[in-house]
């Protein structure tokens, strides 16, 4: 693509000083940024740490574009692949596991017992997705009824609002938008089928509100585009199998952040940090270990970083971002301990 992919998704990355204090004191080696969209935070992580090669992952070709633009000066120090989350484990493997695998660009040695220096995951829509009205993920313009990140996806927006049930509506409005009106909701959307595009889809549900929860929190139509956008590329599925997979990949002192941005997708990042810092530990709290748990990360904050006002008045996406981060304690080399990918032949 040319300059105007550029532009399309040219914007501020994220707590992207807090990124790059967690993530560049790390090992040499393989930084995987699971979202890479425009390229911001890889970049800046690259140039911190001139020992890192970067493999970039995202579902969005015109993110990835963007991207390879951005990031054209490090040469074979990147990596860019299209792919959903749910390959992670898989492309970790290739590029760790094989010294001459034809297929990678990277350069310099490579152990296969190294394992993954850093991974880093910003969760959600980014603000060019959004911006972009043929995308259909926003409730402020009209647009397709699409949502899907990787357009080579079967499943759109609009089998979910014209195809689902009024059950199967009302439990992913309210399990995947947290809307207490799911029913109400629900309820419009069938009644007003065919639902033509993003604009009519966000009236009815507004409409559907009753008028004095309309007058908090926002946009009405918030939750239910958010749940429906979900449902389309099954975010809280794919979260969880990039989660595991990168965890069990980090090599001794490599380090994972997670930058979240609703409640579903912080829970699911803090109950895996959680599971990995305690190594599954079932004994009651308090009490010494005897259950055989071996712990994998340390937390390297307890609770969540948040923007401070003056990123979140400069870019409005940073308000409800919420940054997990923890480092390895023990390499991924060890399969009897990780549990997971097992990198030791």
């Amino acid at each position: 693509m040319g300059g105007d992919t550029d532009a399309a998704f040219e914007h501020e990355p994220v707590l992207l000083e807090r990124v790059v204090e967690v993530l560049s004191e790390v090992p040499p080696g393989l930084l995987v940024d699971a979202t890479v969209g425009g390229g911001g935070h890889s970049e800046a992580l690259l140039d911190a740490n001139p020992g890192l090669r970067l493999l970039g992952i995202d579902r969005d070709d015109r993110a990835l574009a963007a991207a390879a633009q951005r990031l054209a000066r490090f040469g074979d120090r990147v990596e860019l692949v299209r792919s959903p989350f749910s390959a992670l484990g898989r492309l970790i493997r290739e590029r760790t596991n094989e010294a001459a695998n034809p297929r990678t660009r990277n350069t310099g040695p490579r152990n296969p017992e190294q394992g993954v220096s850093a991974v880093l995951m910003d969760l959600g829509v980014s603000s060019p997705q959004i911006d972009e009205a043929d995308r259909g993920f926003s409730y402020r313009s009209g647009g397709p009824l699409d949502m899907r990140m990787d357009r080579r996806d079967r499943v759109t927006a609009d089998d979910v609002v014209n195809g689902y049930s009024f059950t199967q509506l009302r439990r992913l409005i309210s399990d995947h938008g947290e809307e207490r009106n799911a029913a109400r909701i629900a309820r419009a959307i069938v009644d007003a089928r065919p639902v033509g595009d993003t604009a009519e889809l966000a009236e009815i549900v507004r409409a559907a509100i009753p008028a004095a929860a309309r007058r908090r929190g926002g946009d009405p139509a918030k939750r239910t585009f958010q749940a429906i956008r979900i449902e389309v590329n099954r975010e809280l599925e794919e979260l969880q199998s990039a989660l595991d997979a990168a965890l069990s990949s980090l090599q001794l002192s490599g380090r994972i952040a997670v930058l979240s941005y609703h409640s579903l997708e912080d829970r699911a990042v803090k109950s895996a940090l959680r599971e990995a810092e305690t190594g599954g530990c079932t004994c009651p709290p308090g009490l010494d270990c005897v259950c055989g748990a071996v712990p994998t990360v340390r937390l390297l904050r307890r609770g969540a970083w948040k923007a401070d006002e003056a990123e979140a008045e400069r870019n409005p996406r940073a308000r409800s971002v919420r940054m997990r981060a923890a480092e390895a304690i023990v390499g991924a080399d060890t399969e009897d301990q990780r549990g997971g990918v097992g990198w030791a032949s």
